[in-house]
């Protein structure tokens, strides 16, 4: 595990294998980089990984507000004084994650070899609904009279049915001396979900390498019509729609999207 400082700001990494090309990992909305460490363990021995908890996520610290370009300069940061050091990784992003990956492959292009961006696209997205029911549920906890993460399981189970999304938002639950607290900075997330659902200003150069772009067949976020803007900025992409997978498409069919990865990052520089 490593921390990084950027401008007084402390990223938090964890690193799965030490052979093979480089892979960093941005996880989404709410989750850490731990949600890829599957994919990482499936990818070694060929290839190494660096699983990162995001800004007002996991371990790493907060932020006053979310900007998709600052987000991606703190991430850009770290990378250049440790794990993209000797030359470019390959990144992979899933949903808020995958914008970040967008959006450091365009201001950073020299860090990415290739880019693999997951079930979301470079456009505002035009419906939050979902995570705003999630985090909002989340948010009607009473986490100080709390007394287990069993009862929030329970307190929750109403407002969210599904019982794996509860779990992976509850990863996020921590106690300690005064109690539970949220460990991913909720707060803030709840409110800047607007810009979450937004994206940077498209008026840049192109990126230029390999791009994968994996849609879940059941996940509203890969339209065809978003199409257009996918490729006017990165217009040597690739779509690979993965079949019974909705918006978590690495978590519901972890074995299909291991075996793409493998594919897609082995393949020579004109693949």
């Amino acid at each position: 595990m490593a921390v990084a400082e950027h401008e007084e700001f402390t990223l938090h990494t964890t690193r799965v294998g030490d052979d093979g090309p480089r892979v960093v990992f941005l996880h989404g909305l709410f989750g850490q980089g731990k949600n890829f460490t599957t994919i990482a363990k499936g990818l070694a021995p060929d290839f190494s990984s660096l699983l990162v908890d995001l800004p007002n996520h996991g371990r790493s610290g907060w932020t006053d507000r979310i900007r998709y370009a600052e987000l991606a300069d703190i991430v850009a940061a770290h990378l250049r004084t440790g794990f993209a050091a000797q030359g470019p990784i390959h990144l992979v992003g899933h949903s808020m994650g995958g914008k970040v990956a967008m959006a450091l492959a365009l201001r950073h292009p020299d860090l990415v070899d290739r880019l693999v961006v997951v079930d979301i696209s470079p456009v505002d997205s035009a419906d939050m609904s979902e995570f705003e029911h999630l985090l909002g549920s989340l948010a009607t906890l009473d986490l100080a009279t709390l007394t287990s993460r069993g009862e929030a399981d329970r307190q929750l189970t109403e407002r969210i049915p599904n019982r794996t999304v509860r779990g992976f938002l509850l990863q996020n639950l921590r106690s300690g001396d005064d109690g539970f607290f949220w460990q991913a900075n909720l707060d803030l997330l709840l409110r800047e979900l607007p810009s979450i659902a937004g994206f940077i200003d498209t008026d840049v150069t192109p990126f230029d390498h390999p791009v994968l772009w994996v849609a879940g067949a059941r996940s509203p976020y890969v339209k065809p019509e978003y199409g257009p803007a996918m490729r006017e900025l990165f217009p040597r992409t690739r779509l690979l729609t993965v079949k019974d997978a909705g918006h978590w498409v690495h978590s519901e069919q972890p074995a299909a999207f291991t075996s793409a990865l493998k594919v897609f990052l082995a393949q020579d520089a004109g693949g």
